[in-house]
């Protein structure tokens, strides 16, 4: 059995692993009955332990840390990098699944969903007969009743070929009805639906709150891409600056809304690359998982770039080569981490991001002169001091934004997704007030000489209090080390499937166990290769700054405002407002002539930059 493959035991010996004293049942650990007294002391006080553990986690019922914990795990599983069908369980109604003491969600009944051709159906129908006899009508009468989103009935609103897509999406489930065995992650809740026609459907139950749902969103966008918005501010100036950010963060929640309309279209759409399929077709969804490794490999390059540059001010005697170096071997063991755990680490990652920001500020306003204080500011510009630094700030000013591949997902788990936007609204706000506040008091402190990453400036200046620095060299290290392999797992698991070698549940009894080993060495030097990989163009491309423009400009704006924007207008149509159709194009026209102009720009050489 591999590392982290402890999901494979029963769920009736995970439960029993975890009975304590407060839930009446005898303990079991192994021990024979002839044990000393000293070994009973010793196991009540573990027992103890343990049950105070468990108590803790799941303190706060249905937002319990557990809870939490699972809901992440979810979202963390379900960008789709490469079509593969996902682990799912069945239920019978919403309140059929709970969570056990210390153990994941157990849904009652059978393990994995039955879903033949006899058993589903299609949303987007004929007339209310079975799927599969005519490929033409659009049955609103079910649609109509079925649906209780905030958006209201808006599936009778589908284009045409949106209509023959998403038949053919649900007759490509019901040609290949077994879904992936997941070993890191957490089931879908298939509940199945019984309409007044006697076909049935199966929809996926939601498990997240509204404060789930709204920490998921945050965990997606918080990242290291704040770092950079100060030397965003310095290429743009204050005004085209902060009126592109705020460009950003409207934009981004408008898209974020309509990928949610676009999910209402049919219940059996969970992630991106299904929007891309029924809007496009099936060549969409393979660029849409091109674009989803890229972005994925960059975040990670840019996580291990700044781990090594941070470390090296602190410790210069290792170069910044040895240091990127360093950081791999420490994610190589991270990479065999069994989700679950990775998940509850996640909350790390926001705190880390959040401390970095009031450090600085802090340090801001400790240091009473300039360079590097808040009391007395450097000297900085309305508009950009040099044009032709412009279009590397539409890169730089996106990348904070790219969480777009997994909203649909967050959307599609959650318990009551009329608030939605109500989530959306909380998630924004918070991120863009954190950004807004890096990227002012970035800029404020050191104007013109400031680095690719703000904390660049605040470790190499003197006048800090030395305990403040080590706290953000700390936090800087905290962030790759809980996001790097969260990243990672969705590129792993498509080479895995290029290969062959995902889990799956083998009704072949022919493999030995000679086989069986050979598999799982292969999937053990994949995930050391990847990692291989991450350190390796880290090196080659130890740029931060261009780093973050190139993601933003090629990667963001596509997957952010680009593609969602083509998916709500194909899928559509004319249907929509006039109006919000006029802005739509507006929004897609000129978000694709700033990605174009960012992406060529982060390609050019500093030298011809700074002369025009």
């Amino acid at each position: 059995m591999m590392f982290g493959e402890d999901s494979e035991i029963p769920s009736s010996q995970r439960s029993a692993a975890y009975r304590t004293p407060s839930s009446g049942s005898p303990l079991d650990f192994g021990v024979s009955s002839d044990r000393r007294p000293n070994d009973d002391e010793n196991l009540l006080q573990r027992s103890r332990s343990a049950s105070f553990s468990m108590r803790f986690r799941q303190a706060g019922g249905v937002n319990s840390i557990d809870n939490f914990a699972r809901s992440w795990q979810r979202a963390a599983c379900f960008p789709e990098v490469f079509p593969r069908r996902l682990s799912i369980a069945t239920v019978d109604s919403d309140e059929d699944w709970h969570g056990s003491s210390g153990d994941f969600l157990e849904p009652q009944g059978s393990l994995h969903a039955d879903l033949g051709p006899a058993l589903t159906r299609p949303l987007l129908s004929d007339n209310g007969v079975a799927s599969g006899q005519r490929d033409s009508i659009l049955n609103t009468s079910h649609l109509e009743s079925s649906f209780g989103t905030s958006y209201g009935t808006i599936s009778s609103r589908v284009s045409e070929s949106a209509q023959k897509h998403v038949i053919e999406f649900h007759r490509q489930q019901q040609t290949h009805p077994e879904p992936a065995v997941s070993h890191d992650g957490e089931p879908l809740l298939l509940k199945q639906v019984q309409h007044e026609d006697g076909t049935r459907e199966n929809i996926v139950v939601g498990q997240s709150t509204v404060p789930q749902t709204i920490f998921n969103s945050v965990n997606v966008l918080i990242g290291v891409g704040l770092l950079s918005l100060p030397i965003a501010m310095k290429h743009a100036g204050w005004l085209l600056g902060l009126i592109f950010l705020l460009f950003a963060a409207v934009t981004t929640s408008y898209t974020a809304k309509i990928l949610a309309k676009c999910l209402d279209v049919d219940r059996s759409l969970v992630t991106y690359a299904d929007l891309a399929y029924i809007s496009f077709g099936h060549h969409a969804r393979l660029v849409i998982s091109l674009l989803f490794c890229l972005e994925l490999l960059g975040a990670c390059v840019a996580l291990v770039v700044l781990f090594a540059d941070s470390l090296h001010v602190l410790f210069p005697g290792l170069s910044i080569p040895q240091w990127q170096i360093i950081c791999g071997l420490m994610l190589i063991p991270l990479s065999f981490v069994p989700l679950r755990f990775l998940s509850v680490t996640s909350i790390l990652g926001i705190l880390s991001c959040t401390s970095i920001v009031v450090t600085i500020c802090i340090d801001g306003f400790i240091k009473p002169h300039a360079p590097g204080s808040l009391r007395e500011p450097a000297q900085t510009y309305l508009f950009p001091e040099n044009w032709g630094t412009l279009p590397l700030s539409f890169g730089l000013i996106m990348s904070p934004w790219g969480g777009h591949g997994v909203f649909p997902n967050i959307y599609r788990d959650m318990r009551h997704p009329h608030k939605y936007g109500r989530s959306l609204w909380a998630t924004y706000i918070f991120t863009y007030s954190l950004d807004c506040a890096m990227a002012v008091i970035g800029w404020t402190m050191f104007g013109n000489t400031i680095r690719d990453e703000v904390t660049g400036n605040v470790l190499t200046l003197d006048g800090y209090p030395q305990f403040l620095s080590i706290c953000i060299i700390v936090f800087i290290a905290i962030i790759p080390i809980t996001k790097v392999p969260l990243n990672s797992r969705p590129l792993v698991a498509t080479v895995e499937v290029l290969c062959g070698l995902e889990e799956r549940v083998e009704l072949n009894t022919d493999y030995t166990d000679r086989m069986i080993a050979i598999r799982r060495t292969l999937r053990v030097f994949i995930r050391i290769l990847i990692v291989a990989l991450i350190v390796v163009m880290a090196i080659i491309f130890p740029s931060f700054d261009r780093i973050m423009a190139l993601m933003g400009s090629a990667l963001c704006f596509t997957i952010c405002i680009i593609l969602p924007l083509a998916f709500y207008l194909k899928i559509f149509g004319k249907e929509i407002n006039p109006k919000e159709r006029f802005l739509d194009w507006f929004l897609l026209i000129t978000s694709s002539v700033l990605a174009v102009i960012g992406t060529a720009w982060a390609f050019l050489p500093q030298e011809m930059i700074i002369s025009m």
